[in-house]
Parts: C-alpha cells; sequence; structure tokens
C-alpha cells in the first residue's frame, strides 16, 4: 500500500480511537453536576473515568504526532489557521486535567464545586469544538495556493460546523450515559438511563440533520463507501437507542459503533484531500501534497508497528483491572 495512504488511515483510526474512548469522558464530566446530587455520588462519577482519562487523552497526542511526522503541511495550516479555536480547546483540557487532581486537595464544599464546574466547562467545550473542527474540514476553509488558512475563528462558524458541533456534544454525552448504566449501580445508574432515554430522539435527530445538511452542502457523501458509513452511524445509532434501556452493553456498543462510523465516514469522505479549500478546489490540501518523505514514512511506520501494539495492550490491561462497577458505598479515593 502507498505509505500515503497508510498513514491517512492510520490517523483516521487514532481520531477514531480517541473520539471513542475520550467521548464518554467527556460525557461523564457534562452529566457530573446534574447526576451526581452530593459530593459522595459525584465522586463516584470522576471514580468511573479517574484511572483511565488520561490514557484515553494520549490517543490524541498520538494522532497530532502522526500528522505532525507524516503531513507537516496539514499540521502547519490545520495548528496555524484554528489557532484560536485550538488554544481555547487547550485551556478547557488543561482545566479538565487540573480539575481531577485539585479537587480533592480541601474537603470545603465551595472548592469542590469550583473545580466540579470546570470539569463540566472543560469536557463541555472540546464535546462541542471537536465537531465545529471535523465539520469544517469537509465543509471548506479559505486556504490559499500557498497553503495558508486566510481567516479567523468567524470564519470557521456557520449552521452547517454549528450543527456538527451540536451533533458532537449530543452523541457523547449519550456515549457517556451508556459507559455509567455498565460501571455504575443504583440511583446513579438509574439517572444515566433516564438520560439516555431523554437524550437518545435528539441525538438522533440531529444525526440525520448532519447527514442531510452534509449530502446538500458538501461532496462528503459523493463517495459511495463514505455514504453507506453515514447510513451505517446513523442505523447504529437507531439500534443504540433501542438496545438502550434492557441491555445496556449492547447500547454503549453501538453508540461507540456510530462514533466510529461517524468519523470513518468524514475520513472516507475527505479521501485523498484532509481539508478542503473554500476558495479553490484546486488549492485542497491532500495526502500528497503536505506529505513528508518517503523515507519519514517508511521509518515511522516500522516504529508505529513496534510500538502500537504495546500501547494497545497496556491500555487493555488498565481497562481490565478496573473494570468493576462503583456505588456510594465502594471504597472512594477521596
Amino acid at each position: 500500500m502507498d505509505l500515503n495512504i497508510l498513514w491517512f488511515i492510520l490517523i483516521g483510526i487514532l481520531f477514531s480511537g480517541f473520539f471513542f474512548l475520550e467521548g464518554f469522558d467527556y460525557g461523564v464530566g457534562i452529566l457530573l453536576p446534574f447526576l451526581g446530587k452530593n459530593d459522595r455520588e459525584r465522586r463516584v462519577l470522576i471514580n468511573t473515568i479517574g484511572p483511565v482519562w488520561d490514557g484515553n487523552e494520549v490517543w490524541l497526542i498520538t494522532a497530532g504526532g502522526a500528522m505532525f511526522a507524516a503531513f507537516p503541511g496539514w499540521y502547519a495550516t490545520l495548528f496555524s489557521g484554528f489557532y484560536l479555536a485550538l488554544v481555547i480547546l487547550l485551556l478547557a483540557l488543561i482545566l479538565r486535567g487540573v480539575a481531577f487532581e485539585f479537587r480533592s486537595k480541601l474537603f470545603q464544599p465551595a472548592w469542590r464545586n469550583l473545580w466540579d464546574a470546570l470539569l463540566f466547562v472543560g469536557s463541555l467545550l472540546p464535546a462541542l469544538l471537536w465537531g465545529v473542527a471535523m465539520a469544517n474540514l469537509i465543509n471548506g476553509v479559505p486556504i490559499d495556493a500557498g497553503q495558508i488558512l486566510r481567516g479567523g475563528l468567524l470564519d470557521m462558524i456557520s449552521a452547517y460546523t454549528l450543527l456538527g458541533g451540536v451533533f458532537s456534544l449530543l452523541l457523547f454525552v449519550l456515549h457517556g450515559a451508556m459507559f455509567l448504566r455498565l460501571k455504575v449501580s443504583g440511583d446513579l445508574e438509574q439517572r444515566a438511563g433516564a438520560v439516555v432515554k431523554r437524550l437518545w430522539p435528539f441525538v438522533l435527530l440531529a444525526g440525520g440533520l448532519l447527514m442531510t445538511f452534509s449530502s446538500n452542502h458538501t461532496d462528503l457523501f459523493d463517495n459511495a463507501i463514505s455514504t453507506v458509513l453515514g447510513a451505517a452511524g446513523l442505523l447504529s445509532l437507531l439500534i443504540c437507542g433501542i438496545f438502550s434501556g434492557k441491555k445496556p452493553g449492547w447500547g454503549f456498543i453501538f453508540s461507540g459503533l456510530t462514533i466510529l462510523l461517524s468519523t470513518a465516514a468524514l475520513f472516507t469522505g475527505l479521501f485523498p484531500r484532509v481539508m478542503v479549500s473554500s476558495l479553490d478546489p484546486a488549492w485542497s490540501l491532500t495526502i500528497y501534497n503536505t506529505s513528508s518523505s518517503p523515507y519519514t514514512l517508511r521509518i515511522m511506520s516500522i516504529v508505529a508497528a513496534v510500538f502500537v501494539p504495546l500501547v494497545l495492550v497496556y491500555q487493555g490491561w488498565a481497562y481490565y483491572i478496573f473494570r468493576k462497577r462503583l456505588n456510594t458505598d465502594s471504597d472512594l479515593e477521596y
């Protein structure tokens, strides 16, 4: 296989894994002030993701590193053009990480409420901004012939990209609620189930609208494979709602599958482009005009073949170790 294509696929897989794993992290953080009625219940909710959230974010770091090494032109245009949005995203992630660590340093209610609020905000903003960013990749941004993005934050905001953000936000909250149904018991599990029941129709509606808008305003579904993947994502979301009541395990699988299929549909519809230019389609960034040298791609392929399986084994082990359900009677790290 062409190494440019291989690394495009690998980056797509890394972002898919990141959205699947960090998606339920975001969802739990967003649901924290709504499901946790007291400090102990909120501590239980935080503990469901406490051992794994930082490992889940490694997928983003790896995806960014792979993008920088394999497609430096893509990395340069994306990170410079989306600079302000990425700074906001980074600040939100910093606040979120600090909130996990600082919340338990003092027992005062005001202190804990502050960090719980920052954990909520630090989960909400990334969940929204990732959808906006992904929608911009296919909707098109003002990239000129020199691969420079000519525009600011307001140029990234439109009805379509905001719809992408709303869909990602709602989907991650649904995914987080499904995760909690597997990780907590008692009243917390029942409240998470109620969230799923109420939220699921709105996620399905947002997904249907996004697919319709994508068909009418972008070329995302000009590709037959991306059309099949997008339709399969909506079908998976429908099945998630059907199973969510009595079979939460299957519900979680299908909410995750919706995330994976939606991301796959986006990358398939983009290929071989990585960012679409709204100024001239000929100026769009592709896996060929933004790539590193063949030698660099070969070296990276060898390194990835050695270390990626090790990371997967370690992360699988971490999830196995912390697989138990939690409740308010559990021994908690306070």
